[in-house]
Formats: structure tokens, C-alpha cells, sequence
């Protein structure tokens, strides 16, 4: 027999905090290894190359991997209790990142909290930083539909959700489960981007199916298809090395002006 779900009570919106004028988009996918990450990093360099000012929120403190992928390795830390933290800044596009691996001496070193200290860091990441005058917030949550996500989706103004899969059906399942969260948190999902969808043969450019599919289906879930994205051997190097800014074939530049509307129009979201 199915039972209401019930959510643990919010303490209150934390919008005060942020620019007045702030969007913000979390990245949501309910599985690791899809891609999260590396999709956040690039969207937020497609509307930074766009002129934007542009902020990320790594919200995957035990996993956090945006610093290396921008090659950033400290935030200014504060230099007495009443100071706000600065964020470090991105080398070509001045993106404002916090992440917990920017505060840690050593980025190796794990993360052994359990969730109410994780809930309550991500929250301090929003009252305890000095965001400036960004348009566009983006944060990366980690897998999953448990204390992170909830404490994102219920305290911060989240104006929808980017929802990332890729194209398997044990992958789609577990995803189902995140979109279907934010429903009921009555988030909006502005749409979908399908990861890892396919590799391109450097020889003679032939299109292969990566995972033995090449879809995930968005309209059979009632999601706008944002992106599909090939496996990129370049781009994933360019991650390693912390230059993920200097990638020229960033796959959401045409998506800009997309989500620019969706976010920005009154009504849009509801049509």
C-alpha cells in the first residue's frame, strides 16, 4: 500500500543571501558516473564565454571534483569570524567557484562527516561566501535523493534543475528517481542532457553506440532533450589537467540562449 511521502522540515529559504537578481540551476542525476560534474563545469563556462557573471556551488563534498577541472587549488580564506569567505576564481572566464577541496590543504584527503555536518557545510557555502554579483548560480549535487539534494532543493531559490543521464536503463531508473524527486519538491526540470550517448571513430567517423544504445528517451519522460554528448577523449583530458575553460567545442553554447529563456521569461517553465 503507498504511503505519502514525508519530507523532514525546511529552516527557511536562504535567498537573503544571494544577489537578488541570482538564478539558480542546480545539476542533478541520482547516479554516479554520469557526468555531473563535467556537464556543471561546462554550462557554466558556456554562459560565462557569454558574457555572464557566473558562480558554481559544489555541493559534492565528498566527491568534489570542479577545482581540478579549472586547475584552482584555494579560496581566500576569511581573516576573522565577521569576514566572508571569497571564492577562488576561474583563470579565463573569472568563474566563482567554492568547493571543500578548495579549503583543505590536501585534495586527496576523504571527507568522513555524516549528513547533517555535509547538510549544514553546503548551507555555509551559501550565508559564510561572498558570491558578488553573479547572474547564474549552478550546483553540482552529489548522487543520490538524501540529505544534500533535499537541503539544496528545499533552503536554496533553485529556479529548476538540470537532470543528467546516460544511455542505460539501470541509469535511467535511478535517474527517474531524482527527476521524480524534484517534482515533488516542486522544483521544475528545465530538461535533460544525455552523457557518454556515443563515440565518434577517429579513423573513419563512424558513430558507435557507447553503452549499446544510443538514446534515453527525454519524451518518454516529459523532459526537453538539452544535449547529447559523445565520450570525449580530449575534453576528458582537459579536465585532468585543469583546463576545462580552453575546450573549444563546449556542446552548450547553442543551449545558452535555451535555458537564458526558460529561466528569465515569466511563464516559460509552465509551458
Amino acid at each position: 500500500m503507498s504511503q505519502a511521502v514525508q519530507f523532514p522540515p525546511d529552516d527557511g529559504d536562504l535567498s537573503q543571501h544571494l544577489p537578488t537578481e541570482v538564478r539558480c540551476i542546480g545539476v542533478i542525476s541520482g547516479k554516479g558516473g554520469v557526468g555531473k560534474s563535467v556537464v556543471t563545469a561546462l554550462l557554466a563556462t558556456a554562459f560565462a564565454s557569454n558574457g555572464d557573471a557566473v558562480g558554481i556551488l559544489d555541493a559534492d563534498l565528498t566527491g568534489p571534483s570542479i577545482p581540478r577541472m579549472f586547475g584552482l587549488r584555494r579560496a581566500s580564506q576569511t581573516q576573522d569570524h565577521s569576514e566572508k569567505i571569497t571564492p577562488a576564481r576561474t583563470g579565463r572566464y573569472g568563474i566563482r567557484v567554492m568547493s571543500l577541496n578548495l579549503l583543505v590543504d590536501n585534495e586527496d584527503d576523504p571527507v568522513i562527516w555524516r549528513g547533517p555536518l555535509i547538510s549544514k557545510t553546503v548551507e555555509q557555502f551559501v550565508t559564510d561566501v561572498d558570491w558578488g554579483d553573479i547572474r547564474y548560480l549552478f550546483v553540482d549535487l552529489p548522487p543520490g535523493t538524501s540529505d544534500v539534494p533535499l537541503t539544496v532543493m528545499q533552503r536554496l531559490p533553485l529556479d529548476g534543475v538540470i537532470v543528467v543521464s546516460s544511455p542505460q536503463d539501470l541509469v535511467a531508473m535511478i535517474v527517474r528517481k531524482a527527476v521524480k524527486m524534484a517534482g515533488m519538491l516542486h522544483v521544475p526540470v528545465l530538461g535533460l542532457v544525455e552523457n557518454m550517448t556515443h563515440i565518434i571513430c577517429p579513423q573513419c567517423g563512424e558513430r558507435i553506440a557507447a553503452f549499446g544504445r544510443d538514446a534515453y528517451s527525454a519524451g518518454t519522460q516529459n523532459l526537453r532533450s538539452l544535449a547529447r554528448l559523445p565520450v570525449d577523449p580530449e575534453l576528458a583530458t582537459l579536465c585532468d589537467s585543469g583546463r576545462i575553460e580552453t575546450h573549444t567545442g563546449n556542446p552548450f553554447g547553442e543551449v545558452v540562449p535555451v535555458l537564458t529563456a526558460l529561466l528569465n521569461k515569466p511563464g516559460a517553465l509552465d509551458a
